[in-house]
This record gives structure tokens, C-alpha cells and sequence, in this order.
């Protein structure tokens, strides 16, 4: 659904992104990590068209954002950080001003004005006005604009900042939901620990340039080496420690009572296969997880690589 190619943005003897390449699929909601100065922001705003590359190519849902940016605008949902404010107008004349400028039909825009405000957890707002909002419910209003149109791609410059735990909970969900659809969702934010819950790819940026970028699975393989298997058995200890001694994927069990944590290379694939030779040898388990590192383990591991 994204599609970047060899991308460089240049400002004047400064490079601030280097040769970037990015696959985003539907279904995906990909995280774009780094620190201040990594690159983020300009990626942004050249998929979103504010901003000419160097070079390098773009495709948004297909279309080539060069050859036919009004095209583009129309399947693109794209919301800043710290976006321009109307403070005069009340919640819904906000929502309704922009459906209007999307040509949704007048019939149409108070139903979809509702159901946008309540997706975002604004329906008791609909009647303050917008200079009377806090800085996470102008983000929660930012989102339901940038939905208004029914767009097939998300790209989203630091949605959460300034959100209280309810109003990032409510954002998680309505990303969840628009992916689940179908959608794509490029997402730039350093609060890494909400991305965490809701990202199924990631890039790691550092001075322009993508260091790595894939699945979350794939990139803490790739950065971290192993993982770590959590195991609570009912019975049968002695079989998994045999079991686990004659696979390649796994280290030395480290029991505490009835529980275990195993290193563990393989993928989610070779997971389910050694889970299920341990129930075939006669190992009971209550339950059997995959520890999966943080977003903040790995950007660090990642950002120690590069200065080493």
C-alpha cells in the first residue's frame, strides 16, 4: 500500500534522509523509530507531498505521488504533529467544515460526524469549542478529521503526544480497527512504548538512513539473536528437559518450581513445532509464551550497534 524506493531528501549540504527504501502492506501498522534528527518528519511530509525528495519514488496505494498528487490526496489520511487549530468553531462545525471540503454529501455528515466522535471518545465535546480543548483532545479531533474521508493509508507524525492513558487507548483501538480493515498505517511517534502494543512492522532510523526494518518478530531475531520461551507445566519436567536438550533452537531450561524460561532463535513457526513435540512427548503445559522484547530494548540495542 506504501512504496518507497531510493528515497533522498536533501536540505541544502545536509542530508537528512539517505537512500531509504519502504514496503507497508495492508493490514500493517508500521512504526517509524528514531531519535530527533533521525529523519522521520521529512520522510513524512515527502509521502504526504509537502515536501519535494531529491530523488527517489512514491507510491501511495499505487498511485505515483509525483505523476498524480490529487489522486493520492484521496486515499492518504495524514495527521501532524501539533496541527493548525480553527479555536473559534465548536467540535462538530470543526468536523463539519472539513467534510464539506471532502465533498461528503450534507445528509451524510451529521451521521458520520457522530460516529467519528465517538470512535475517539468526543461525543460529550461536540459542543465545546476547540480552543477550549486540551492538547490530547485536539489530537483525538485531529484523528476524526483525518478519518472523515474514509482513507485507505494512516501516516500519523506523533498521534499520542499530549494524550491522557484513556485517549491513547482510545487511539490504539481505532488504529487496530482501521488496519484490521484493510488499511495501512505508517506511524512516527518516541513514545516506544505504545507503539509496542499495537505495531506489527518497525524501522529503526539513525541519521537519515533505515539501519533495519521488518516485522517485529523478524527485527528482534535480527538485533537481539534470541528469545525467550515462558513454560509452566503441569507435569512431566523431565520429558521437556529432554526434548529441549536434542533441539537446535533452544537453550538450557532454567526452572523455578514449575516454570521454566528457555533462549529460544527460531521464529512464531518453529515456536508452535517445539510446542508441539513437547505435547507429543507427553508434556503437560498450562500455558506457553514468547517473550517478546520491547521496542525500547531494541532501539537501544540498535542505537549501541551504531555507535560502537
Amino acid at each position: 500500500m506504501i512504496h518507497v524506493e531510493d528515497l533522498r531528501i536533501d536540505y541544502d549540504d545536509n542530508c537528512a534522509v539517505r537512500d531509504l527504501s519502504l514496503d507497508i502492506q495492508d493490514g500493517d501498522v508500521f512504526g517509524l523509530i528514531g531519535p530527533n534528527g533521525a529523519g522521520k518528519t521529512s520522510t513524512m511530509r515527502a509521502l504526504v507531498g509537502l515536501l519535494v525528495p531529491t530523488y527517489g519514488d512514491i507510491q501511495i496505494a499505487g498511485i505515483d505521488i509525483r505523476e498524480n498528487p490529487q489522486a493520492v490526496g484521496q486515499v492518504l489520511g495524514f495527521m501532524p504533529d501539533f496541527p493548525p487549530m480553527y479555536e473559534d468553531l465548536f467540535v462538530w462545525e470543526f468536523l463539519d467544515l472539513f467534510a464539506a471540503s471532502y465533498f461528503i454529501p450534507k445528509l451524510r455528515r451529521r451521521p458520520e460526524i457522530d460516529h467519528r466522535l465517538e470512535q475517539v471518545g468526543l461525543t460529550e465535546k461536540r459542543r465545546a469549542f476547540v480552543g477550549e480543548l486540551s492538547r490530547g483532545m485536539r489530537q483525538r479531533l485531529m484523528l476524526a478529521k483525518t478519518l472523515l474521508p474514509e482513507p485507505k493509508v494512516l501516516l500519523l507524525d506523533e498521534p499520542a503526544s499530549g494524550m491522557d492513558p484513556h485517549g491513547r487507548a482510545q487511539m490504539k483501538h481505532v488504529i487496530r480497527e482501521f488496519a484490521e480493515g484493510d488499511g495501512s498505517v505508517l506511524i512516527s511517534s518516541h513514545i516506544l512504548s505504545e507503539m509496542d502494543e499495537f505495531c506489527t512492522h518497525i524501522g529503526i532510523m539513525q541519521r537519515g538512513e533505515m539501519v533495519v526494518s521488518g516485522s517485529v518478530d523478524e527485527i528482534t531475531g535480527q538485533v537481539m539473536g534470541t528469545t525467550l520461551l515462558q513454560i509452566e507445566i503441569v507435569s512431566g519436567q523431565r520429558a521437556l528437559d529432554q526434548i529441549v536438550s536434542q533441539h537446535n533452537l533452544t537453550g538450557d531450561p532454567r526452572w523455578k518450581g514449575k516454570s521454566c524460561e528457555i533462549e529460544f532463535s527460531g521464529d512464531e513457526k518453529e515456536a508452535s513445532e517445539l510446542m508441539a513435540l513437547l505435547v507429543k512427548g507427553g508434556v503437560r503445559m498450562s500455558s506457553f509464551s514468547r517473550k517478546r522484547e520491547s521496542l525500547e530494548d531494541i532501539f537501544l540495542q540498535v542505537g549501541a550497534k551504531e555507535l560502537s
